[in-house]
């Protein structure tokens, strides 16, 4: 399973810190069922915005041959190098 990604987190905790607030002071509960439900219900919201964020593609570059390129692969030319001379030792 991959890793979430920096925005999915940032979105997901945004949202369920935002709609906590939000539906505590719409609700005005006081009571303990009343907060564990509205907590459960943020935490389930949070999730769904962060898996809706979209995730980076990895990226695939196909090389495409110039049009009229031959099919075949063709091997290098062998290269001729030249023999470096020899050198003497000088006396000593």
């Amino acid at each position: 399973m991959p890793r979430p990604t920096a925005a999915q987190l940032a979105y997901g905790s945004c949202t369920v810190i935002f709609s906590t607030l939000a539906m505590l002071l719409l609700s005005q509960t006081s009571s303990a069922p009343g907060i564990a439900l509205v907590a459960v219900a943020a935490l389930a919201l949070g999730l769904l915005v962060a898996l809706a964020v979209p995730t980076p593609q990895a990226r695939v570059i196909a090389f495409r041959k110039p049009a009229g390129a031959e099919t075949t692969t063709r091997r290098p030319a062998p290269v001729a190098v030249a023999p470096e001379p020899v050198r003497e030792r000088a006396a000593s």
